[in-house]
């Protein structure tokens, strides 16, 4: 699945390239790939900054937009959150930035399904240059399924659950990539 590069401007703030776009039907005899990949934009001029390369914030805004493509593959739109009041939320993002990259140059995003359970999704992105292949950041994510008025987690229903299982399948033999679940802090040499 490839979206467009630029989010759009909603009346109630940032956009995804992909709102408004209903998930299509699950095809349960589709090949899955491993990773996925399902995101291909170009860094837009409003995502670098005065150094001369893209801004740390824009890392997060492309793998949300990562996000919402795996969303909508798995059926989650804005029919899944107005007719059923659910939605999956974003609690914890964990970001390693690598390389830089420059305005105008085009991105390759993939998606691999660390794990679930009724209610989390663990999911870990890696972004590379288009054209090099080099990896310039990874994005490891924990969301968690929600009753939006309640403001709570909820245990997600059978068929997302089911869409969710053929993906860690098919990506159960993929090994963990080495910024998984590292922690954050500053490395000291023996004395």
């Amino acid at each position: 699945m490839t979206s467009p590069d630029s989010p759009t401007k909603k009346a109630h703030g940032l956009g995804t390239p992909l709102e408004g776009t209903p998930a299509p039907p699950w095809d349960p005899g589709a090949p899955i790939a491993a990773p996925l990949c399902l995101y291909r934009p170009t860094v837009l001029p409003e995502w670098v900054d005065y150094n001369g390369h893209m801004s740390e914030s824009c890392y997060l805004l492309v793998f949300g937009d990562n996000s919402d493509a795996f969303f909508r593959l798995v059926g989650i739109d804005e029919t899944y959150r107005d007719q059923g009041g659910h939605s999956l939320y974003t609690v914890q993002t964990h970001i390693h930035n690598i390389r830089e990259v420059a305005e105008g140059e085009a991105l390759r995003l993939t998606l691999q399904l660390l794990d679930f359970d009724d209610k989390r999704v663990h999911i870990f992105h890696a972004m590379y240059h288009a054209s090099s292949g080099d990896l310039l950041a990874t994005g490891e994510q924990m969301l968690v399924h929600v009753n939006i008025s309640q403001g709570r987690s909820t245990p997600m229903p059978a068929g997302l659950q089911a869409h969710l299982h053929a993906i860690a399948q098919a990506h159960a033999s993929l090994s963990a990539p080495p910024q998984v679940g590292k922690p954050m802090g500053i490395r000291r040499k023996a004395a």
